[in-house]
């Protein structure tokens, strides 16, 4: 679906490379990356009104996938910004994403990387298993496996609550839509 969003692929390197600098490597495999980029641009989406780097996300098995990232990785390591290196981690194999430079200070804006911090911070905090659970939120639900979780479906991850004022408009809208069927 497309929202009108352009994939930043520079952007999608940075940030790729500072979430690789900023956790240590017990802390980050691949799902915790796939998962800190979806909720980083969802919710930079509702924070600002557009996604942080517009990557298309997919719906798979275990959660939101980020559709880029293994190209992005080639990328990264190819430069040297980045080693991607895999390990036997409780019998299955994880991968370990350590930043070899440090990142650019000027590539992202101050509130992005407090947006960043925080997600990074949530995710890591969490095992990899309870982390995808948490990521078959209602966007993912709603969309067929391989297909794009728009953007919009962010505004599913804020809690809502019904007030007697809405309910009242919605009985007053329902009188009025039987009404007007009369």
């Amino acid at each position: 679906m497309d929202e009108g969003f352009q994939f930043d692929r520079n952007k999608f390197l940075d940030v790729v490379h500072y979430i690789a600098g900023s956790c240590r490597p017990e802390e980050l495999g691949r799902v915790k990356l796939h998962k800190i980029l979806y909720f980083a641009d969802m919710h930079c989406f509702l924070a600002f009104g557009k996604p942080l780097t517009g990557e298309n996300y997919i719906k798979q098995k275990f959660g939101p996938t980020a559709r880029h990232l293994q190209s992005a990785l080639r990328e990264l390591e190819q430069d040297g910004r980045v080693q991607v290196s895999e390990r036997s981690y409780h019998g299955y194999p994880k991968q370990d994403f350590i930043a070899q430079k440090s990142l650019n200070q000027s590539a992202l804006p101050a509130e992005e990387i407090k947006l960043l911090d925080d997600v990074i911070d949530f995710v890591c905090a969490r095992t990899a298993r309870e982390i995808s659970e948490l990521s078959h939120n209602e966007a993912w639900r709603l969309a067929e496996m391989g297909e794009s979780i728009p953007y919009f479906m962010a505004y599913s991850f804020v809690p809502t609550e019904i007030t007697d004022d809405d309910r009242e408009w919605a009985r007053q809208e329902t009188e009025r839509v039987l009404q007007s069927a009369n």
